[in-house]
């Protein structure tokens, strides 16, 4: 068993993050290696954020995250962003509650180790977990018209992974559930590896974390949904992350006019 005594739990308004303590920019990717080396095959004991109960703040706890099992990579979380959705179903309005559990799914972060199957990964390769997957094989993944995977669909309900159903994160033994197939809120988390997006290892990990939901789902619906015309007007109403993101998604469809609408006058100050 290893334990990991290396990263901080940091909040501010805008993002909830890990970040080193001590690493040297120097010779960061040799002892990232010698890490990955020590646990591969290890349960980890790192830092987690961990909610108990529906809208009850979340907990700073020591949990153990299990090796992964087959078609399963075990992920180093460098930095992770808050999303709404994350608040949503911490509050536990309009689905089933399932506590406790860990949320979190705008991470990026680095492949420490991978389970049996996984081919296409390795450890040390930079990562986004994201929380619809895709296996390969169904009609869905092979449509242009359509991401909603038949096995790695997202599903707000299933707190254990695919392979067994089970909980790779516990407390003393007791499991502690998992959120949309990622759980970034854990200084290590394991995912399914149809839930892996490898990223070149030059782009920088707290700018690019939330290119695993925000800005791929405004940039998503402008260009593979709405699909707008070169020359016509694209209206989009909220200026957040997801708006912006569509905005540069109209954008790059060529869009004539791009009219943005939000109630918020802080949103034009911002931009």
């Amino acid at each position: 068993m290893v334990i990991c005594q290396h990263t901080l739990f940091t909040i501010n308004t805008h993002s909830l993050i890990f970040s080193h303590l001590s690493q040297s920019n120097t010779n960061k990717t040799q002892r990232r290696s010698k890490f990955i080396m020590s646990t591969t095959g290890q349960i980890i004991r790192c830092k987690a954020a961990v909610c108990w109960e529906a809208g009850k703040p979340l907990v700073m706890e020591e949990v153990e995250v299990a090796p992964p099992q087959k078609h399963e990579v075990r992920i180093k979380i460098l930095f992770t962003s808050l999303c709404h959705t994350d608040v949503y179903f911490w509050e536990a309005k309009g689905q089933t509650p399932l506590f406790p559990r860990i949320f979190g799914h705008e991470a990026g972060g680095i492949v420490e180790s991978v389970g049996e199957g996984v081919t296409d990964l390795q450890p040390g390769d930079h990562v986004l977990p994201i929380f619809t997957g895709e296996c390969g094989d169904c009609p869905h993944c092979h449509s242009e018209e359509s991401n909603m995977c038949d096995l790695l669909r997202i599903n707000t309900e299933r707190g254990g992974m695919i392979h067994d159903g089970e909980s790779r994160f516990s407390i003393n033994g007791k499991p502690i559930y998992h959120f949309l197939g990622t759980s970034t809120f854990s200084e290590y988390t394991v995912v399914h590896s149809g839930q892996v997006a490898k990223i070149n290892p030059e782009a920088p990990l707290d700018k690019v974390c939330i290119v695993s939901c925000g800005l791929s789902t405004g940039l998503g619906a402008t260009l593979n949904v709405a699909k707008p015309k070169k020359g016509q007007s694209v209206a989009i109403f909220g200026l957040g992350a997801v708006g912006l993101a569509a905005a540069e998604g109209a954008r790059i469809a060529g869009a004539g006019r791009i009219i943005g609408v939000d109630l918020n006058p802080k949103r034009f100050e911002e931009g």
